[in-house]
């Protein structure tokens, strides 16, 4: 095997250049690209950031300005749109699409970031959060919204025991059957049946809301752009329309939802609920009880996901420290090792 300061080839001997020659040697084969030394090269750096920045700032404010940007948009904008135009009239499909700015007022405000524990890699949902949300819906929610994805029995370990499920399951009736002799009846409800629904079809729930459907909660936070972000700032954004915004009758005014003006009316006040466990019951307190149990509704599975994510890491650190020592200890010896075959000696006949 080599050694790491010399290696012998026949009957002479050669040694590695140590590192301090090598760098001895580099430094005498000429300047660097930045300069002789170190000293140059950060001379070199020092004088290339002022003279960018001295003229990203004249450029920015002397020369493409504002005044003199906004004609050549408009002109280059008209020009994209008569080429489009014209070959929509051949036929044609260019390589490129148009893009439009964005507006607000059709697409609603983005809305602001919040610290949600449960977005922390090593953090479970709230589950007394979770509780009082399931509250919050049943409460205030349920009079429209469905939720036709999520089970009682779902709620077992979650939020509620099973006997706090059965109980609440066993509050609404559910048509069942048929009996033995052929009818429909009504029953308790059991663990297995799904949030009761508030209206029989979409065209009573169109009936009861002005043409408005109310859309089911199920996976309400993965459906939307934000996620629990929009849905926490939509229950919270109501406010009265700016200036040259007018929203018909039975509309309201939320900047969050695309085009501003939605059907549902704002629903959560302070002490709308009133929390078994003495929390505080204010509309923001409201607002974040009900966005994580939506959330948890949308990702029932979250929790596990995450533990089993974590435990994975580990494991794989692990064989990963085992791996990185066999190759080191084991693997090395049969990977640099050297076979060589010695013929033996053949008596001649």
């Amino acid at each position: 095997m080599f050694s790491r300061a010399a290696y012998t080839t026949g009957t002479r001997a050669f040694r590695a250049p140590s590192f301090a020659q090598g760098r001895m040697a580099s430094t005498q084969a000429g300047p660097g690209p930045f300069g002789a030394d170190r000293k140059a090269a950060i001379a070199w750096f020092t004088k290339a950031a002022a003279g960018s920045a001295i003229l990203g700032y004249g450029v920015s404010n002397y020369i493409a300005t504002d005044e003199r940007i906004a004609p050549l948009s408009k002109a280059l904008s008209d020009s994209v749109n008569a080429l489009q135009k014209k070959a929509d009239d051949l036929g044609l499909k260019l390589p490129f699409t148009v893009a439009h700015a964005f507006s607000t007022a059709d697409h609603g405000l983005h809305p602001p970031h919040y610290p949600w524990d449960h977005y922390k890699p090593w953090k479970t949902y709230d589950h007394a959060s979770i509780r009082r949300g399931f509250q919050v819906y049943k409460e205030v929610c349920s009079a429209c919204h469905s939720m036709e994805y999520i089970h009682y029995r779902n709620l077992v370990g979650v939020s509620h025991t099973e006997a706090e499920a059965k109980e609440l399951a066993a509050e609404y009736e559910y048509k069942d059957g048929p009996n033995d002799v052929g009818e429909m009846f009504m029953r308790p409800g059991k663990l297995t049946d799904a949030m009761p629904a508030p209206y029989p079809n979409e065209e009573a729930a169109r009936a009861a809301n002005g043409g408005a459907y109310p859309p089911d909660l199920s996976c309400i936070v993965r459906a939307r752009h934000g996620e629990e972000d929009y849905i926490f700032s939509l229950l919270l954004g109501y406010c009265d329309p700016p200036a040259g915004v007018t929203v018909r009758e039975g509309l309201h005014y939320n900047p969050y939802f695309p085009g501003g003006a939605i059907a549902m009316a704002r629903a959560l006040y302070d002490e709308v609920c009133e929390y078994d466990d003495g929390t505080p019951n204010n509309a923001s307190q409201l607002a974040k009880d009900v966005t994580t149990f939506l959330s948890w509704a949308s990702y029932p599975e979250h929790d596990e996901r995450k533990k089993m994510g974590l435990k994975t890491l580990a494991i794989s650190t692990m064989l990963l420290g085992l791996s990185v020592w066999w190759k080191r200890f084991k693997w090395s010896y049969i990977k640099s090792r050297k076979i060589v075959y010695k013929p033996g000696k053949f008596d001649e006949v």
